[in-house]
């Protein structure tokens, strides 16, 4: 598979079982990359890189809509696939294939539409070019492995640059799918290579080899502290999308069934494991013990189960490991709202909203990252601002009001990069992605995508005699 380079004689490198989270049964096995692997697959994208850059656009641009038209002749498989090694939902993980096949078709249109500008200078012409990068390398979470892979692999490649993508040790399967897929259809070798491994080892190979110009990584804010102080050293470009603790703010004026219906799958989705989950539900003060009493119910229909069933809301979580951190911030005699979740094999747990909290309690401030979340009360617009920022993230977040114009204060008042009225959508691959304070820098998806992976070169053309 690309991205693996075995040198004769070389001990085998250490190997990742796959597990599946609904059953934690073993589905694969893959081989770790190397350090000495991953300075092979830079020189070999540093090469490939460079004949794609020289390609017509119009070249690169239909080469990228091939990719993206294999792709959707795999939805399915890739979706299986997903469902094997991460335990999503088999509609969430249709969803995902189709949204790799969507980046890529909305990347290549930019490939010709990547243009400068022409700036009045005296005395002679300025114009700007917006010239790629070189090897960029993505690493991405397993918690969305299909489509955050392709959220930096997409535009990069797009904007004429080779790519190195690490998938999470839980979850390589279907990066490693897409890489074959890319040479099936017609993408130079070496040009999008998978490196699958551990974060110490191959990840931080990547993050430190002079000859990747540009990191993209999605995880945890720890790590991407980590990351981005090594690529401080070499002045290395990084884009980061980091954790969250988003609000879901319901005003006495809202549409309260609504809201309500709407609040389980705003954290449950994909058990949880989201950096946009609306994990602390605000309710103004006047309208909490009705808004709980519509929520009972709303948790409690939620169907968790066997993620291949496509009538399941709700699989499990990722790893044994991961659940045992996700139970630690739920106290034993915490008043609650509960759901079911299976019993037996696999890593269930089962949706929690936590009604009795302090405001500053771990579940209330700290990212779960699991089908858990906290309701707080507040009084007014005032102290729904101030609940919804008490907190290093700045991801995501909602509210819900019939109210237009406090919709627009309070969402310009919150410290947030992606905000929904009445409505739980966070992403969307044409709109731009990305977040406040800890949250992260620099923004993913949308128009500006593939400039996040140029350098802007200005060039002054003197016209004097």
């Amino acid at each position: 598979m690309p991205g693996h380079h075995h040198t004769t004689g070389a001990p085998h490198p250490a190997e990742h079982r796959v597990l599946d989270p609904a059953t934690g049964a073993a589905v694969a096995t893959v081989p770790a990359t190397t350090e000495d692997q991953v300075d092979a697959a830079v020189r070999t994208a540093a090469a490939a890189q460079r004949g794609w850059a020289a390609a017509a656009p119009a070249d690169r641009a239909r080469l990228l809509r091939r990719f993206a038209a294999v792709v959707d002749g795999h939805i399915e498989e890739l979706a299986r696939l997903e469902v094997r090694e991460a335990g999503h939902t088999i509609g969430n993980a249709r969803w995902e294939a189709g949204n790799v096949r969507d980046l890529l078709d909305y990347a290549a249109g930019g490939v010709e539409r990547l243009t400068g500008a022409q700036i009045p200078a005296p005395g002679g012409i300025d114009v700007t070019f917006l010239e790629p990068l070189g090897v960029v390398g993505v690493i991405a979470p397993w918690n969305f492995p299909m489509p955050i892979a392709a959220w930096g692999s997409a535009p990069a490649l797009a904007a004429g640059n080779a790519v190195l993508l690490k998938p999470a040790e839980t979850t390589p399967l279907t990066a490693l799918r897409l890489a074959e897929l890319a040479l099936e259809a017609g993408l130079p070798e070496g040009l999008f290579q998978v490196l699958p491994g551990a974060g110490p080892v191959t990840g931080d190979a990547l993050v430190t080899h002079p000859g990747v110009a540009k990191i993209v990584f999605t995880g945890s804010t720890a790590v991407g502290t980590s990351i981005m102080a090594k690529c401080a050293t070499a002045v290395k470009r990084v884009t980061l999308e980091l954790g969250g603790k988003s609000p879901n703010i319901v005003f006495a004026d809202a549409d309260l069934e609504r809201a309500a219906a709407a609040a389980p799958m705003s954290f449950l989705d994909n058990a949880g494991q989201d950096c946009c989950a609306r994990t602390r539900i605000l309710v103004q003060r006047d309208v909490y013990d009705r808004f709980l009493a519509l929520l009972e119910p709303a948790i409690a229909a939620v169907t968790v189960g066997d993620p291949a069933d496509e009538a399941t809301d709700m699989g499990p979580l990722i790893s044994a490991a991961h659940r045992e951190r996700v139970r630690s911030y739920v106290p034993d005699d915490a008043p609650a709202l509960r759901g079911g979740a299976p019993e037996g094999p696999g890593f269930w747990y089962p949706p929690t909203v936590l009604t009795g909290l302090a405001p500053d309690a771990p579940a209330a401030t700290e990212e779960v990252f699991g089908p858990v979340a906290a309701v707080l009360p507040f009084t007014d617009e005032e102290d729904a601002v101030r609940l919804a920022n008490a907190t290093p993230y700045g991801l995501s977040g909602s509210l819900w009001t019939r109210d237009v114009g406090r919709a627009l204060r309070v969402s310009r008042a919150v410290a947030a990069g992606n905000l929904s009225v009445n409505s739980h959508s966070s992403v969307r691959y044409w709109t731009p992605f990305g977040g406040y304070k800890r949250s992260g820098i620099g923004r993913e998806l949308g128009p500006g995508a593939l400039a996040a992976f140029t350098e802007t070169k200005n060039v002054f053309i003197s016209t004097e005699d």
